[in-house]
């Protein structure tokens, strides 16, 4: 971080080199770009926290702390208007405007903490859970904005959330200790994240000068146009790495908080809880299906995604498309049917699959009553893959701007927000897929009937063998008594929020960090008193290590046959080849428990023993 700690250093001389200026000025202007937003946000969660504690802490103390809150947003509101009218041009004008921009940072963040330890004593549960849940969304809100600015950002996150962890723990209740705890490694965890994407955004800006700096040479050097273009595929390359880096890291602590509101659902029975922890999934699953999108454009856009076309069955993508949407289709009473999954087509299956799954998924989005159809079927030499809903349609007018990148149809009153979520970039992927597999894509619509996808693609000549078992459809609760489970995972939130949430449904769980670990436990294990009925591995792991090769070792040892799920943040990266190579099943973080639970199911074969069915 060398290349943004030097330009803010107070020890910096004067004249600052033109570089340096240059890197400072983006820095100071960044910052206060987020003003309007930061701004807004602070004022709507100072109204909420008032709206909350109205009726029951007392006048007085709202009126002093909203008064101190008001005073700070005007004079960081002033200082916004002051630097968008006046924005110093040299190095020592800048640092005391970006000097006076964190102090007001860091304020905001010992109001927010100070509004936490005085106003968590006056709530019932719903007020003071809905009062963490303020605090936290604003410590990581703060991590875009602040992490390029690391000390500050720590000394944020302590101001604004240890005053409530402090408050918690000591106050009368039989979990505020284990709630003070969650809270503990949720700041850390949000600190870890900042330090990761301040890591990240200072690669960034070095690539950024990089780049700047090969655009220059290219003008003045036109010998050495070959070596730059070369130069700027790498940082193409780069910023690819970065955004696979940086959703594999946002998706470790939503994961880990996805498994533990599952499991603090299991240890009470208040109604309102259950529906926080409702919302949070939901926000989880929302936010991992935006950074798949996000790495898929980037990945298409550089050309880092290769066709690889093969013979296959449409049944082997349609067992997975089962698995992943019908309990989605179910929640909303939406039938999804699949016909024609004996039918061979000869193209690349991960990208079919894609395609696929972001038409299944808008077509349940946005269908309300009635069902969903995927069918392949013949057309002369042709295969026909086809996506049917009968759910709102998309007008005439719209049809051709809907595979735009970011567009959203219009919002109509039969819209409702849970459809309009996302960033409009799922039929772009699939538009772009398409064209990759030079394959024809069309769309038919009927406002108010129904809309159809088809996606023309050559019939194969020969099926191959199918590594997965037969579909079926996993119960909604299960009971894991008696089972033995392994974890191999590296990330301590992660594997204890699994285990937590996996002896809650009544497994024995044997937990591991390491693929060395797993291994030496399983070399003095008794294979037949400590079989495992199930691994649930991580993809990375220690040293360049992965989650295969914990799975041969311990199959190694305890037979071939042994069930495995591997959980991964990465996408589109050739791990189905691995999976169907390895016989285990793919989940991809952030994994919402219902989704981790149908899995389970379907891997354990719950509900089919009774018919004398084996698991898979």
């Amino acid at each position: 971080m060398a290349a943004v700690a030097a330009p803010l250093s107070a020890a910096a001389p004067l004249v600052a080199p033109p570089d340096e200026l240059a890197l400072l000025r983006d820095t100071v202007r960044g910052m206060f770009a987020y003003n309007i937003t930061t701004l807004a946000g602070h004022a709507a969660g100072a109204i909420l926290i008032e709206a909350i504690y109205a009726s029951s802490a007392p006048r007085a103390l709202r009126l002093g702390w909203g008064g101190c809150f008001a005073l700070l947003w005007l004079a960081r509101a002033l200082l916004a208007w002051r630097f968008s009218r006046d924005e110093p041009s040299d190095a020592p004008g800048l640092r005391e405007r970006l000097r006076i921009w964190q102090v007001g940072v860091l304020l905001s963040g010992a109001m927010w903490g100070a509004g936490a330890w005085l106003f968590y004593e006056y709530g019932d549960t719903q007020q003071q859970i809905a009062l963490v849940l303020i605090a936290y969304t604003y410590c990581v809100a703060c991590v875009p904005i602040l992490a390029s600015q690391f000390p500050q950002f720590v000394v944020f996150v302590l101001l604004a959330f240890v005053p409530a962890i402090v408050r918690v723990a000591n106050s009368p209740g039989d979990h505020s200790v284990e709630l003070a705890v969650a809270m503990a490694v949720a700041m850390g965890m949000t600190i870890v994240l900042g330090r990761n994407f301040r890591n990240s955004f200072a690669s960034v800006l070095r690539l950024k000068l990089r780049t700047e700096a090969l655009m220059v040479e290219l003008r003045a050097e036109s010998s050495a146009a070959d070596a730059a273009r070369r130069e700027a595929e790498t940082a193409n390359r780069a910023k690819t790495q970065f955004f696979t880096a940086a959703s594999h890291d946002l998706r470790q602590p939503l994961h880990a908080m996805g498994l533990f509101a599952e499991a603090l659902r299991q240890r009470t029975h208040d109604p309102q809880v259950a529906q926080l922890v409702n919302s949070i999934n939901e926000s989880v699953d929302a936010l991992e299906g935006l950074f798949s999108e996000l790495l898929d454009i980037t990945r298409i856009d550089s050309g880092g995604i290769e066709v690889h076309p093969q013979h296959f069955e449409a049944g082997d993508i349609f067992r997975k498309i089962r698995l992943h949407f019908e309990p989605s289709a179910f929640e909303k009473g939406l039938a999804l049917r699949l016909r024609g999954d004996a039918r061979v087509l000869h193209a690349d299956p991960l990208l079919v699959e894609r395609i696929v799954r972001n038409l299944v998924s808008n077509a349940i989005r946005y269908t309300n009553d009635g069902s969903v159809l995927v069918s392949c079927r013949p057309r002369g030499e042709r295969m026909l893959l086809q996506v049917w809903d009968t759910g709102l349609g998309i007008s005439a007018a719209e049809q051709a701007r809907v595979f735009d990148e970011f567009y959203q149809v219009p919002n109509t009153p039969k819209v409702t927000p849970e459809q309009r979520k996302g960033l409009g970039l799922g039929l772009a992927i699939v538009r772009r897929l398409a064209d990759l597999m030079q394959a024809p894509l069309t769309l038919r619509s009927t406002p108010g009937r129904g809309t159809v996808f088809t996606l023309t693609l050559p019939a194969g000549k020969a099926p191959r063998p199918s590594a997965l078992g037969a579909p079926g459809k996993a119960p909604a609760g299960i009971t894991l008594a008696g089972r033995r489970i392994v974890i191999v995972e590296d990330e301590p939130a992660v594997r204890a929020g699994l285990e937590v949430l996996l002896a809650g449904w009544g497994a024995h769980i044997d937990a591991f960090d390491s693929v060395g670990a797993s291994r030496e436990w399983a070399e003095r294990s008794d294979p037949a008193a400590l079989r495992p009925d199930l691994l649930i591995v991580d993809y990375r792991l220690e040293e360049g290590r992965n989650g295969v090769d914990a799975i041969k070792a311990l199959r190694a040892r305890f037979g071939a046959g042994i069930p495995a799920i591997l959980v991964t943040g990465s996408t589109m990266t050739g791990h189905d080849r691995e999976a169907a190579e390895h016989n285990f099943h793919l989940l991809i973080k952030p994994v919402v428990p219902n989704k981790l639970r149908a899995m389970i199911a379907f891997k354990l074969g719950v509900g089919r023993e009774a018919k004398g069915e084996g698991p898979r």
